[in-house]
């Protein structure tokens, strides 16, 4: 846990003022008593999450809430879904381990991260190779009936002409024509 000695100084305090309003409130007040029991529970709480029980039984609960489809029957499928809890196996930290096992699931983290940025550089990169299996740049201001200096606007105008006349539901539209507009279009704007 990142604030573990902060969490525990503030869990101390507490239980001293616990002690202090405990005696206060015998002696003086009822009132005081309450107030008491109020820095009490906070300070259960805090004790309760420092020890990592509090880790454990909500992973225990949503183990178990993974476990069932809603209806009590048992999912035998092996598939996630809303609500389906860890991917793998979590066993709570003890003994001190709570920091390694974060480290581990940050670890894992990355790994993940880095995996899907892998598969999104192959991505472009496939995109690239494709689009390059279209016109080319001379080709398509050519399709688009535009001069090669002609900026991103006019290109987007000329396009949107262009696909007005050769739409395959108008008169006189062809859909080969459409998709040779289509990938002129693209060759220009996604470079």
């Amino acid at each position: 846990m990142q604030y573990e000695r902060l969490t525990k100084g503030i869990a101390a305090v507490f239980g001293v003022l616990t002690a202090v309003l405990t005696v206060v409130g015998i002696l003086s007040s009822p009132a005081v008593l309450f107030l008491a029991l109020m820095f009490g529970a906070s300070t259960y709480l805090m004790y309760y999450h420092l020890s990592g029980k509090m880790a454990a039984s909500v992973y225990e609960r949503v183990e178990r809430r993974a476990a069932t489809d809603g209806r009590g029957a048992r999912r035998g499928d092996g598939r996630g879904g809303f609500g389906a809890g860890p991917r793998e196996e979590w066993e709570p930290p003890r003994d001190g381990r709570a920091r390694r096992a974060a480290e581990r699931v940050r670890q894992e983290r990355a790994r993940r991260q880095q995996a899907r940025g892998a598969q999104q550089q192959a991505g472009r990169r496939r995109r690239r190779v494709q689009q390059r299996s279209g016109p080319s740049p001379a080709e398509a201001y050519d399709r688009l009936d535009l001069d090669p200096s002609a900026d991103e606007s006019a290109v987007k105008a000329a396009y949107r002409e262009r696909v007005k006349e050769t739409h395959p539901d108008t008169d006189g539209g062809s859909e080969r024509e459409f998709k040779r507009v289509q990938a002129a279009y693209e060759t220009l704007t996604d470079d």
